[in-house]
Order: C-alpha cells, then sequence, then structure tokens
C-alpha cells in the first residue's frame, strides 16, 4: 500500500504518456489493421517516468523488508501467516547483511523489470524454486543467505498446555 501511495503519481503520469499510443494500438487492433505506420509514439517522459517507478519501488521493498527481516526474521506478511526466517545454523535474528543478501536475490532483479520483462522471470524462478527443493523447501534467496523460513507454533488463549485426557480438571470433583 504505501507502494502504491508512493508510487501512485508517477504511475498515473506514466499512463497519460503512454496512453495515445495504446489507445490508437487498440482501435487499430479491434478494426482489423496491422500497419505501425502512423502510431503516436509515447510521451517523451515515459522511459524515465518507468525507470523512477522501478527505482522507488527497489528503494521501498528494501526499507521495508530489511530492517524488519534483520531484526525479528519477520515482515507483517510473515507475522499473520505465523512464519519467520532464521538462519540455518542457529535460532536467532538474521542481522543486516544475511537480510539484505536475501532481499537482494529477489529484490534486485525488479530493476530488471525495464529489461523486457527479465527481472519477473528471475523473480518468478526464485518464487518457485522451493517447489523443487527437498527437505527444507528453500528458495533460491534463503539458499544464498544461508536462511530457512519456520512455521511459528500457534500461541493465545486457545493454546492448552494441560492433558485433556479427563473431564474434569485435576481437583475438580463433579
Amino acid at each position: 500500500m504505501l507502494n502504491a501511495a508512493v508510487n501512485g503519481w508517477f504511475v498515473w503520469r506514466y499512463i497519460e504518456e503512454i496512453s495515445p499510443y495504446l489507445r490508437e494500438s487498440v482501435r487499430r487492433s479491434l478494426a482489423g489493421e496491422t500497419s505501425t505506420e502512423g502510431l503516436p509514439q509515447p510521451g517523451e517522459q515515459a522511459a524515465g517516468l518507468q525507470i523512477a517507478i522501478l527505482l522507488i519501488a527497489t528503494a521501498l521493498w528494501f526499507a521495508y523488508e530489511v530492517p524488519a527481516m534483520a531484526s525479528s526474521g519477520q515482515t507483517f506478511g510473515k507475522r499473520v501467516m505465523r512464519v519467520r526466517a532464521v538462519p540455518v545454523e542457529a535460532d536467532q535474528p538474521l542481522g543486516f547483511g544475511r537480510a539484505m543478501r536475501r532481499w537482494s536475490t529477489l529484490g534486485l532483479p525488479t530493476l530488471l523489470w525495464y529489461c523486457c520483462g527479465l527481472g519477473l522471470l528471475l523473480q518468478l524462478i526464485d518464487a518457485v524454486s522451493p517447489l523443487f527443493d527437498h527437505p527444507l523447501r528453500q528458495a533460491l534467496h534463503d539458499k544464498r543467505a544461508q536462511t530457512v523460513v519456520v512455521q511459528l507454533p500457534r500461541t493465545g488463549p486457545d493454546t492448552r498446555t494441560t492433558p485433556r485426557d479427563r473431564a474434569n480438571s485435576p481437583g475438580d470433583t463433579p
């Protein structure tokens, strides 16, 4: 949501820059025209806006993820899902260097979205890599940072620490 708020104006400007080209392309396609002659060109600022959008998105992702992962191994989403990233060798905080290595494998390719979607392809490969890794199901970014994502135990009022093998608690009489 932060990315949408910060990048919203830039995305709106980018859409304004490319919309004449898109409208004419769609019109020609629907009319069955295959000619590309005379198509309006995207505005002068379109390329710069695209780069700015990717730089801002990458910087925001870094600022959101790396400090949170370094200190607790969890972002807001990981807390909600009750998972945490921990070093393979011990249950301790990741630290800034390891959190940055973990993020850079998945986050830096965002800058390559500009290159025919190459970054998106790299991120897709990283995202599906746990499906082929056994037994730890590590993604490529986990392998690089030597981390593993673990499920946290459920805690709260519904967690029972006493055995429920009796109808009444010890000391209670019916």
